[in-house]
């Protein structure tokens, strides 16, 4: 099919030209300079889940450490647990808009520079000098800023990713890529064991339970080793060809790949002088709005934001307010000294970790992101278990379902949600979609992270399951609004958009 009025192919023929690329090597097979672009950018993830997670173990210690073994205030205990998702929401607007605005290249490593200063003025809290709820605002506010570094990292990686993938790559590429937020997850466990372990004489034996102050310094201090190795790869690398030539007005598509070590490409040439025109780079947030402002796109980010929004609201009440598991399968560290419960909830978590955050992590990229999507009902099935039969489950079955939940979690929505915004959205408005959908993500997170425990004491944990259920229920039904991602290349459906705007204004 041909353009008659002007002889050129359409934008789709030639997509089909540049899924055609020279490799012969199934997708999962990365090469070598697709591995460096993986360890550049799946660092950071590793970083950003570590960062997050690790607050568990950190508060629990702290209540040993500040208040003597009882619980931390209800009000501040949530708004630190909810801190680094409050700064979140901030990083991934702001990071998402100006790394389309200004630049990959202008924007990518500040973000972890951000991480890098909080992680230091963190470890670095006077809690001999400060009050008891002094120390955990001074923690909130250090998370806070810590969380606009994660939060800016989520569009940032994505879309540097998804920039220099070829289109058949792209999906396995973002997929491992996310996956390293479950290594991430899994490290942070290890790290509190093995830091607690080495403290075990002084603590346990001498007695000394306020040395548990350093035991949360060091854990979270060791993040600053994959994101001082990470940065000057990030500060160094350079702008993709690809996204270059999207605000130039050119939709090209190539593999940038070759920018950090040289691969053979096939590339999509489109040479209507006409389609330049009528992209001509205009003040980005304007263009933004434009375009979302049809139908055909807005309800794309409708959905990935819908669907992010819920999955976390569920994902985060139950990952960041482990303690119900912990009482549940016994490892909740109600007895023995202060070293013996921290070492046993440490455990637990690690358990937890082990059973289905990992393994599903590990699959995410071996099967269809469409049959991913519908992970949200098998999230929703055992939720369903869960709510229905928690007060009579044992302590096998529930580990069993448990396990299996967090496994559906992350082989389903919890990775599609984040790959999928960096897929299905054309380069130039790549990352600040990406920004908002993970946004909206982050606020859900927020909303569990402040209300579950208040919830839990007032209606009960089956009620709140239920809650988490319909979420999951309701995710599923925007997953409708979305088309499938695999092969879709968005810059060449843009120019074809723009060709066909072009050719209705003559007639």
């Amino acid at each position: 099919m041909v353009d008659t009025e002007h002889g050129h192919p359409p934008a789709r023929a030639a997509l089909e030209d540049y899924e055609r690329d020279s490799g012969d090597k199934p997708p999962f097979v990365l090469t070598f300079a697709e591995v460096k672009l993986l360890g550049i950018a799946g660092v950071g993830f590793f970083l950003d889940a570590y960062d997050l997670f690790i607050i568990n173990p950190v508060s629990t210690m702290l209540q040993y450490r500040l208040y003597g073994g009882n619980s931390l205030p209800n009000n501040l205990q949530g708004v630190l647990k909810a801190s680094a998702n409050i700064g979140s929401v901030v990083g991934q607007f702001l990071f998402g808009y100006m790394a389309d605005a200004l630049g990959r290249k202008a924007i990518y490593g500040k973000e972890l520079m951000l991480i890098i200063f909080a992680t230091i003025m963190c470890i670095s809290c006077p809690t001999n000098d400060l009050s008891s709820d002094g120390a955990l605002i001074w923690l909130t506010v250090f998370r806070v800023i810590l969380g606009i570094g994660v939060g800016g990292d989520y569009p940032m990686s994505a879309s540097v990713a998804s920039d220099r993938a070829v289109i058949r790559k792209r999906g396995t590429l973002l997929a491992y890529i996310f996956a390293n937020q479950g290594w991430g997850s899994l490290v942070g466990s290890l790290a509190t064991i093995i830091v607690l372990a080495c403290y075990k004489h002084v603590m346990n034996d001498e007695g000394e339970t306020s040395k548990v102050d350093g035991v949360w310094r060091i854990v979270v201090g060791l993040s600053l080793i994959p994101a001082f190795g990470t940065l000057y790869q990030r500060l160094t690398l350079p702008e993709a060809e690809r996204y270059k030539r999207a605000k130039r007005g050119t939709i090209t598509e190539t593999d940038d790949i070759k920018e950090i070590k040289d691969v053979k490409v096939s590339s999509l040439n489109e040479s209507d002088e006409d389609t330049h025109a009528d992209i001509q780079q205009k003040a980005h947030f304007g263009e933004f709005i434009e375009y979302f402002s049809e139908w055909r796109h807005a309800k794309i980010l409708i959905g990935t934001c819908t669907c992010w929004f819920l999955l976390d609201i569920a994902f985060y009440g139950i990952n960041l307010n482990q303690n119900v598991v912990l009482q549940t399968i016994g490892y909740d560290g109600k007895t023995g000294t202060a070293w013996e419960k921290l070492f046993k909830i440490s455990t637990g978590n690690i358990i937890i970790t082990a059973l289905g955050f990992v393994p599903g992590m590990a699959n995410v990229f071996s099967a269809g992101r469409s049959f991913k999507f519908k992970g949200f009902l098998m999230t929703a099935l055992f939720l369903g278990i869960l709510a229905g039969k928690f007060t009579s489950l044992n302590n096998a079955s529930f580990i069993v379902c448990f396990a299996l939940l967090q496994f559906f979690f992350n082989f389903g929505p919890n990775a599609t949600t984040y790959c999928y915004p960096a897929e299905v959205f054309p380069t130039k408005y790549r990352a600040s979609a990406h920004g908002v959908s993970a946004a909206c993500g982050k606020a859900g997170a927020i909303i569990s992270a402040l209300v579950f425990n208040t919830l839990t004491s007032s209606i009960g944990t089956p009620a709140v399951l239920w809650i988490f259920f319909a979420c999951s229920i309701t995710g599923a039904g925007f997953t409708l609004l979305l088309p499938e991602v695999a092969g879709r290349d968005p810059d060449a459906i843009l120019a074809e958009e723009l060709r066909e705007k072009r050719l209705q204004q003559r007639r």
